[in-house]
């Protein structure tokens, strides 16, 4: 399966390098079957990522770079602080969270003050270094491997140790939030490690300023119809807001 994932992931990165691509030769580049890159070509389709053509493939739009995190943390800096005041606003006293790791969610950490008897599990680097001196939160992180581009700490000692709690919420930062696709982000560590924080949650809340709507990255983290709750920006267009309240998830504009 590992090197399935992998082979569309390459596949994808060749549509992006070259526009399109004919399956007889994304069958001389991986040594497979004709039917198995239908297969992933299929599965691609069904994804949103690509349009299939007779005999071979294009990209659909374009995948947008990953940005290193400080990078990301200069983009929409005031958007960002609204949604982390107002996603803040949801952490009541005794409760046990998660924050991913991102930009947006260190914005939530930062006005984690005052609060009494909260428990906070987080992958981020720089969110652990936010909260270090809060008081009244009970801190822990992860363990794994540090990816520097996004300051996460990921792989398969994060997810073990995810393995022996509950949390009541979630507070989820994506690269991107499409009707279709779902939840998704650049890096496939990343996503896995997203996916066990979902199924160990009670409730599911994204942060998420409005220019990632629509934007597809490659690995999918979850369905929206594991999310309880979208925190956003009034960029919001009304096909997203009424989208996403269709499918039963609350919407919150931070304004």
């Amino acid at each position: 399966m590992r090197n399935t994932k992998k082979r569309r992931e390459e596949i994808l990165q060749l549509l992006a390098q070259q526009g399109n691509l004919q399956v007889s030769s994304l069958v001389s580049r991986f040594g497979v079957s004709a039917v198995t890159i239908r297969t992933d070509l299929g599965v691609l389709e069904q994804q949103g990522l690509i349009h299939r053509s007779h005999g071979g493939a294009a990209l659909k739009g374009n995948l947008p770079p990953e940005q290193h995190i400080h990078q990301k943390d200069a983009i929409n800096t005031p958007l960002k602080e609204r949604i982390g005041a107002a996603a803040a606003r949801l952490v009541e006293a005794g409760d046990n969270i998660i924050i991913d790791s991102g930009t947006t969610t260190l914005h939530m950490a930062r006005h984690l003050r005052g609060l009494e008897r909260v428990a906070v599990m987080t992958n981020g680097l720089n969110i652990a270094w936010a909260l270090a001196d809060t008081e009244g939160i009970e801190l822990m992180l992860t363990g794994g491997r540090l990816r520097k581009q996004s300051l996460s700490i990921q792989g398969a000692q994060a997810e073990a140790c995810l393995d022996n709690y509950g949390f009541d919420k979630l507070f989820l930062g994506v690269d991107g939030l499409d009707l279709q696709f779902g939840l998704s982000t650049y890096h496939e560590a990343e996503a896995s490690l997203n996916q066990k924080m979902v199924a160990r949650a009670k409730k599911v809340i994204v942060l998420s300023d409005a220019s990632k709507f629509g934007r597809i990255s490659l690995h999918r983290i979850a369905q929206l119809d594991q999310v309880d709750m979208v925190i956003t920006d009034d960029g919001i267009s009304a096909e997203y807001s009424e989208g996403l309240q269709r499918l039963g998830i609350e919407v919150i504009v931070a304004s």
